[in-house]
């Protein structure tokens, strides 16, 4: 019973982390709902990909030195979930520092 309880506990938070990109009314003014949506699952899952791509890329690196695409394997596995954890501004959909629509010829 315990299992099942967990399984559908992992699958909740999987469906939101999925979902809180949708949660975003329009990329120029995340809303609060996005905010707390980011903070509280896509953030915490993003760490947990990251540390998860980390461990990958550590135990793929002797394959992909030897096939010449390290740079490629530490984009996918280490750099993309941590741009996405890490610098992406709170309640946005992608990554990059936020940056005020009214300031843009400023």
């Amino acid at each position: 019973m315990q299992k099942f309880i967990r399984s559908r506990a992992l699958t909740a938070l999987i469906v939101a982390a999925i979902s809180v990109p949708a949660l975003a009314a329009s990329e120029d003014s995340p809303n609060d709902w996005a905010m707390a949506g980011d903070i509280l699952v896509a953030r915490p899952f993003g760490m947990v990909l990251t540390l998860a791509g980390s461990a990958l890329f550590v135990v793929s690196l002797p394959f992909t030195a030897l096939g010449g695409n390290v740079k490629q394997a530490a984009d996918v596995l280490v750099v993309g979930p941590a741009k996405e954890t890490f610098v992406r501004c709170l309640g946005c959909s992608t990554a990059g520092r936020y940056q005020d629509p009214n300031d843009v010829g400023q």
